[in-house]
C-alpha cells in the first residue's frame, strides 16, 4: 500500500480500535477535551450506544457545558425512561445550569429539576446520590418554590436507611443550613464515629470553620491525620492557623512538613503552602520572612492575584 495512504489511515485505524474502556480512562485522568471529539466521532458510527452517549454527557458536564450535557441526558431519559441514573444526571445538569444563569431564568428550571430527581428516587429506592440531591434541593429552595425542611429530613431518613454515614451527614447538613449548630455538630460526629472516612472529617472541619471555631477545626484535622496519614492534612492545619491567626507555631511546622513530603497527589500546589507561611510570618510582623515566602509563592504561581495583594500588604509592614 502507498506509504502516504498508510500515514493518512493511521488516525482512523487508531480511532477504530478505541473502546468504551478507553474513553472511561480518558475521563478518569480528566482528559475531557481529548475525550470529547473522540466520543463524538465514535457516536457517528454507533449512534445508539447508550454507554458512549452517557460518557459524552459526562464529558460535557465536567467542562461545564451545561446545555450540551442537558441535551445528551434528555436523549438518554427519552430512550430509557425507567433508568434512574439518567433522570438523576439530567436533573443535575439542569441544576448546575440554574446556578450559572440569572435568577429569573433559573426559576423556569426548578420544576424540571425537581421532577427529574423525584423520578430517579421513585425508580431506584436505593439511589443515594438522588436522595442527597433532594436533601439539598428542598433545603435551598425558598418555601414559596417548594422548599421544605421536613421533606429534606425525610430524604435524610431514607439515606440513613441506606447508609448510616450518609444519613448522619445529610442531617448534619440540614441542621447546619438551618442554623442549629449543636445538632449539626452532633450528626457530623456521629458520621465520623460510624464511618470515619476523610470526607466525614472534612465535613466537620468545614462546619467548625463556618462557625469560626478554628481551634476545634485544627483538633479535628489532627484526628483525621492520625487516622488517614494524608500529607494534605498538614496543609489544612497550616491553612486554618494562618487564616485565623491561631496556633501559629503548629501551623508553621505543619506547612513545612507538607512541603518536605509534597507530591502532586497532595492536590494543593506548593505555592499555597508558601502563601500560608507568609501569612503566619505577617501575623508575627516578620517582614523579611514573610517576603521570602510570598516571593516563593509568586515564583510558583505568578498569576494568582491574592499573592500579589499579600505582597503589597507585607511591604507596608
Amino acid at each position: 500500500m502507498n506509504k502516504f495512504l498508510i500515514f493518512m489511515l493511521l488516525p482512523i485505524m487508531a480511532f477504530s480500535q478505541m473502546s468504551i474502556h478507553d474513553f472511561e480512562e480518558l475521563i478518569k485522568i480528566k482528559e475531557y477535551q481529548k475525550a470529547e471529539p473522540l466520543l463524538v466521532q465514535y457516536l457517528e458510527n454507533t449512534p445508539n450506544d447508550l454507554q458512549a452517549i452517557e460518557l459524552l454527557g459526562d464529558v460535557y458536564g465536567h467542562q461545564k457545558e451545561w446545555d450540551d450535557a442537558i441535551d445528551i441526558y434528555k436523549k438518554l431519559v427519552d430512550s430509557k425512561p425507567n433508568t434512574a441514573n439518567y433522570h438523576y444526571k439530567y436533573g443535575g445538569a439542569l441544576g448546575m445550569k440554574a446556578l450559572s444563569v440569572s435568577k429569573f431564568t433559573a426559576l423556569g428550571l426548578i420544576g424540571d429539576i425537581k421532577n427529574a430527581f423525584l423520578k430517579a428516587a421513585e425508580l431506584d429506592v436505593a439511589h443515594i446520590d438522588t436522595r442527597w440531591a433532594l436533601v439539598e434541593l428542598y433545603m435551598q429552595l425558598p418555601g414559596v418554590l417548594g422548599g421544605s425542611r421536613s421533606k429534606s429530613l425525610q430524604y435524610a431518613e431514607e439515606l440513613e436507611a441506606l447508609s448510616k454515614v450518609d444519613g448522619y451527614l445529610a442531617k448534619g447538613y440540614v441542621y447546619e443550613y438551618d442554623d442549629e449548630p449543636k445538632l449539626a455538630e452532633k450528626f457530623y460526629k456521629m458520621a465520623i464515629a460510624e464511618g470515619g472516612s476523610l470526607n466525614c472529617y472534612n465535613k466537620l472541619t468545614a462546619f467548625y470553620e463556618n462557625e469560626k471555631r478554628p481551634q476545634d477545626a485544627i483538633k479535628n484535622i489532627e484526628h483525621a491525620e492520625a487516622q488517614h496519614k494524608r500529607n494534605a492534612l498538614h496543609y489544612q492545619i497550616g491553612k486554618v492557623a494562618a487564616e485565623y491567626n491561631v496556633e501559629l507555631a503548629k501551623g508553621e511546622a505543619c506547612l513545612n512538613r507538607y512541603l518536605e513530603q509534597y507530591s502532586a497527589k497532595d492536590g494543593v500546589p506548593k505555592a499555597w503552602a508558601y502563601y500560608r507561611l507568609a501569612q503566619i510570618e505577617t501575623h508575627q510582623k516578620n517582614k523579611e520572612k514573610a517576603l521570602k515566602y510570598i516571593d516563593l509563592a509568586i515564583i510558583e504561581l505568578p498569576k494568582i492575584k491574592v499573592f500579589q495583594e499579600h505582597k503589597e500588604a507585607v511591604l507596608k509592614l
